[in-house]
C-alpha cells in the first residue's frame, strides 16, 4: 500500500508540475514584450525554463508508471484512471521529443494544457489498485493497451500543431464557415474542461443521488440483492423504471430510454448531459469575458510563428502515430481478441470506434500525399481526427456499453 501511495505522490507531483510549465508556456504567449524585453530573448528564456519543468513532470510520472505496475503486478493501464494517465505520459513523451527537433516553444503552450487536461480527466476515475479481471489477464494487456495509447499520445501533438495552424491562418475579422468550425472544436475541448471541473467538485461536495433500479443480481455471498447505481453528478437523467433511495443536489429532469438498459448506462448518460451543459456554460463564458471569438483571442499570439512549419509539424507526428496507432489498436487488439474471446473482429463498440479512427487518418494520409492535401484542409483533418479520438474516449468509454465498458469504471 505504501508503494500505491508512493505513485500517487509521483502523479499528483507531475500534475502540479505540468501546471506550471502550462501556465509558463502561456505567459510566453501572452507577455513577450512586457517589460521592454527582447522578445525572443525573453520567449527563449521562459521557454525553456517551461521545458525543463515538464521534463521534471514527465519524470516523475515515469515513476508513478514504475511504482504502480510494481505496487499492482501489471501494466497500470487496466482501467480508465490508468488509462488516461498512461495516455497523458505518451502525450507529454511525444511533445518533449517534438520539441528537441523543432525547438518551438509555442507548441508547448497547446501541448502542455491538453497534458494537463487528460490527467486531470484521469483523476475523475476511482484510483484504487485492484485485481485483473479474466479478460485482462494477459500480456497482450502490455502490448496492446501500451501501444494503442503510444499511438494516441503522438496523435495528440499532431492534432495540437493543426489546431495552431488554423487559429494563424483563419480570417478572423469577419463571421466565415472557418471561424465558425474552429469555434466547434474549442468549444468540445472545453466540454471536456467542464466536465473535469463538475465532477472533480461534486466528488469533494459528496452528494451523491442512488438509484434503486427494478432488478436484482448476485453480491458476493451468492444473494439476491437490488440493484443500486451512484450519482457523483447530480441526476439529470434516472434510469428508467427506478426510484431514488438517496436524493441527491437536484432532481431528475427525465429518465433515460427504456433501452439503455445497463446498470450504469443513465448514470453515463448524465455524465455525457454534464459534460455538454458544462462546456457550453465554460465556452459563453469565455465568449462574454472577451466578446470576441476564442480563436480571435488567441490568434495575435501566433502572429510570429510560421504556418508552413506547424503544418510540417502536425504531418509527421501523425506519419509516425498513425503506424503505431495501427500496431497497438488494431493488429494487437485483433489477435488478443481472438485469445480471449475466440473471435479476431466482433463489432463491440470500442472496435468499431477504433476502425473508425484509423480509417479517418488513412484518409488523412492519402489525401496529403495523393492529392496534396497540405495547409488548411490538412490542419482540419488532424483536428477532426482527433476529437474523434476525444469521443472514443470519453462517449463510448462512459455511455455506450459493451465489451470494453469494463475500462470506463
Amino acid at each position: 500500500m505504501m508503494l500505491v501511495q508512493v505513485s500517487e505522490w509521483l502523479l499528483d507531483i507531475a500534475f502540479a508540475l505540468y501546471v506550471i510549465s502550462s501556465a509558463c508556456f502561456a505567459f510566453v504567449l501572452t507577455g513577450k514584450n512586457w517589460k521592454g524585453r527582447d522578445p525572443k530573448e525573453h520567449e527563449q528564456r521562459i521557454g525553456r525554463l517551461a521545458y525543463w519543468i515538464a521534463v521534471v513532470g514527465f519524470l516523475a510520472q515515469g515513476g508513478y508508471i514504475v511504482s504502480r505496475w510494481i505496487a499492482g503486478g501489471h501494466s497500470p493501464t487496466s482501467n480508465m484512471f490508468e488509462f488516461m494517465a498512461f495516455l497523458d505520459f505518451c502525450i507529454i513523451l511525444a511533445y518533449l521529443i517534438i520539441y528537441r527537433i523543432y525547438k518551438l516553444t509555442v507548441i508547448g503552450a497547446f501541448v502542455l494544457p491538453l497534458g494537463v487536461i487528460m490527467l486531470g480527466y484521469a483523476y475523475v476515475f476511482p484510483k484504487e489498485v485492484t485485481p485483473l479481471i479474466p479478460a485482462l489477464q494477459s500480456y497482450w494487456l502490455q502490448i496492446h493497451v501500451t501501444t494503442a495509447a503510444l499511438g494516441e499520445g503522438i496523435l495528440a501533438v499532431g492534432f495540437a500543431a493543426g489546431l495552431m495552424y488554423l487559429i494563424r491562418t483563419v480570417p478572423q475579422d469577419t463571421a466565415t464557415k472557418g471561424t465558425r468550425w474552429l469555434e466547434i472544436v474549442l468549444a468540445v475541448v472545453l466540454m471536456l474542461v467542464g466536465f473535469i471541473i463538475m465532477d472533480s467538485t461534486f466528488v469533494r461536495l459528496d452528494q451523491k443521488t442512488v438509484f434503486e433500479m427494478p432488478k436484482q443480481e448476485m453480491d458476493n455471498m451468492g444473494q439476491l440483492t437490488n440493484v443500486t447505481v451512484e450519482y457523483t453528478l447530480p441526476a439529470i437523467v434516472a434510469p428508467a423504471n427506478s426510484k431514488i433511495v438517496k436524493p441527491g443536489p437536484l432532481s431528475p429532469w427525465f429518465e433515460a430510454p427504456a433501452w439503455m438498459d445497463g446498470k450504469d448506462a443513465a448514470r453515463k448518460l448524465n455524465t455525457m448531459v454534464w459534460s455538454i451543459l458544462s462546456g457550453i456554460v465554460l465556452y459563453g463564458g469565455l465568449r462574454l469575458f472577451f466578446r470576441r471569438r476564442l480563436g480571435s483571442v488567441m490568434q495575435p499570439s501566433l502572429a510570429g510563428i510560421d504556418p508552413e512549419l506547424l503544418d510540417e509539424i502536425s504531418y509527421r507526428a501523425i506519419s509516425i502515430g498513425y503506424p503505431v496507432f495501427t500496431l497497438g489498436a488494431l493488429i494487437f487488439a485483433m489477435i488478443w481478441a481472438e485469445e480471449a474471446w475466440g473471435r479476431f473482429w466482433g463489432w463491440d463498440p470500442k472496435e468499431v470506434w477504433a476502425l473508425i479512427v484509423w480509417l479517418f487518418y488513412s484518409a488523412y494520409l492519402h489525401l496529403r500525399l495523393s492529392r496534396g492535401w497540405i495547409g488548411a484542409k490538412s490542419a482540419w483533418m488532424s483536428v477532426i481526427g482527433f476529437v474523434i479520438i476525444l469521443i472514443t474516449l470519453v462517449v463510448v468509454n462512459l455511455v455506450i456499453a459493451g465489451l470494453h465498458s469494463y475500462a470506463g469504471m
